[in-house]
């Protein structure tokens, strides 16, 4: 019986801290989100409005684990709720790529050149800093409560520091070197990362919160 009371007690805490990390997700991403869509837009730049858009998913998913994480007392109902994030996230993701696909490739036939963005350049290595640490945090939580939905969004969290990445080597490929196609082409090398990890969540396929 005491044992069973220290593990309630525990997984109360992590569910605590994840709805934390839920909350902070929702907020920064709201911010980064409206900076890169604003950016992005100004500057032509198809990158960073789909790294804004994918900022954008990040506060679905957020909001959905919140949900999660707020009836996680009511044991019957997780795993269908958690079933229901992932499938949520997997939609978004592959709206976000058909849109980056589809952007990208008529900015790279027709040859449309973005303004450079040092507001986007900015926002790419904050977010380089911010994800990683962010991610880590979501999987100890994830692997403390057993929640595969949590793991997910701890995965599109790490993802999001991939989508960083490119998006700053884009950016300043074209404000360095004046490489146009820099940009859509950052934006295309995002895709089939984007579809991957939507198929996986859309048919369940995420890995368990236990996995290494």
């Amino acid at each position: 019986m005491g044992v069973q009371l220290i593990a309630s007690t525990n997984r109360v805490g992590q569910v605590e801290r994840g709805v934390w990390l839920e909350w902070f997700t929702v907020g920064y991403n709201s911010l980064e989100g409206l900076v890169a869509l604003i950016a992005g837009f100004l500057a032509g730049s198809i990158a960073l409005v789909g790294f804004g858009l994918d900022s954008v998913i990040e506060v679905t998913s957020g909001g959905v684990l919140l949900w999660r994480l707020y009836s996680d007392a009511e044991e019957n109902r997780r795993a269908r709720m958690e079933a229901t994030a992932l499938r949520i996230v997997g939609i978004c993701f592959l709206a976000l790529a058909i849109y980056v696909g589809y952007e990208a490739g008529t900015s790279l036939a027709y040859k449309e050149t973005p303004e450079h963005s040092l507001t986007g350049i900015v926002l790419a290595v904050v977010s380089l800093i911010v994800m990683p640490v962010l991610a880590r945090a979501k999987r100890r939580v994830a692997a403390g409560i057993q929640s595969a939905a949590m793991t997910a969004d701890a995965k599109q969290t790490e993802f999001c520091t991939y989508l960083s990445a490119i998006l700053l080597c884009g950016l300043l490929l074209n404000a360095v070197f004046g490489w146009w196609w820099a940009d859509p082409a950052a934006g295309l090398f995002m895709v089939p990362i984007i579809v991957r990890e939507g198929w996986e969540a859309v048919h369940g396929k995420t890995c368990c919160a236990t996995c290494s």
